[in-house]
């Protein structure tokens, strides 16, 4: 994991821990987790699932995940024809 990952983890799980600080590390992981629906050991627990769930955790269940959000087009054809080169941004 590369030091700006790092750093981004730590200040979204310190601003969303603060909200449960009487939990320690392990729990709060094991909650954010079992919040985001995985259910295995946390050492499978990917920084990836931490980082997107703690941008989502707290947004509407229909919105546009971070960083596909640049990508996001409101209807297939449009999207289509933009990848096809046929329409240029």
């Amino acid at each position: 994991m590369t030091c700006h990952r790092v750093d981004e983890l730590v200040e979204l799980l310190e601003a969303a821990w603060q909200k449960d600080a009487d939990l320690n590390l392990i729990q709060f992981l094991r909650k954010l987790a079992d919040e985001a629906g995985f259910s295995g050991p946390l050492t499978e627990l990917t920084d990836d699932m931490l980082i997107y769930h703690l941008k989502m955790r707290d947004s509407a269940s229909d919105a546009v995940i971070p960083g596909l959000k640049k990508d996001y087009e409101e209807d297939f054809k449009t999207a289509l024809l933009r990848a096809r080169g046929i329409l240029k941004n």
